[in-house]
């Protein structure tokens, strides 16, 4: 696993904001392994959010990144895998309190909801935060605890990961 990589996933109402996260980064120096979906044209969000959520689930990466056109769905999507914080963020206060206190390894976006520059002073909030542990670590233990009881252990898989 790449440390400093980030994965990214999109849908169509993300994908031109993704266009210009993805310029972000690089600048920055930061790797990025971009699953899709490469255009505007329709697809299934859950698809694009099942790989960068099982990425970061499995070890494979670090961190991630989603977007659609609202965040709503990725988020909803990606917090069904264990080991999963993924934060559907809308402020740079959010960005960082996320990742203050929750320890968050999914940054999640609105395409046609957030502005460019407002996401990407999002994502470097994000980026730039550290984990404070302490007091926060006793919620993430509960968390922990609740996956244990209740995710499936084999994931979800889906045969099909047609666009």
């Amino acid at each position: 696993m790449n440390g400093n990589e980030i994965w990214i996933g999109n849908d169509h109402g993300g994908y031109q904001l993704k266009l210009e996260i993805v310029d972000f980064l690089r600048k920055k120096g930061i790797a990025v392994h971009d699953v899709g979906t490469g255009s505007t044209e329709i697809v299934r969000y859950p698809y694009f959010a099942q790989k960068v959520a099982s990425a970061v689930s499995e070890g494979r990466a670090a961190r991630g990144i989603l977007i659609c056109s609202t965040g709503i769905g990725m988020s909803i999507i990606a917090n069904k895998f264990k080991g999963v914080r993924a934060s559907l963020c809308t402020s740079t206060f959010m960005g960082k309190m996320t990742r203050a206190h929750n320890d968050s390894n999914i940054l999640v976006l609105g395409g046609k909801i957030t502005g460019v520059l407002e996401a990407l002073d999002i994502l470097d909030a994000w980026l730039s935060t550290e984990y404070e542990g302490g007091r926060h670590a006793i919620s993430l233990g509960l968390i922990q605890e609740a996956e244990e009881a209740l995710c499936n252990p084999a994931g979800w898989q889906p045969e099909n990961l047609a666009k």
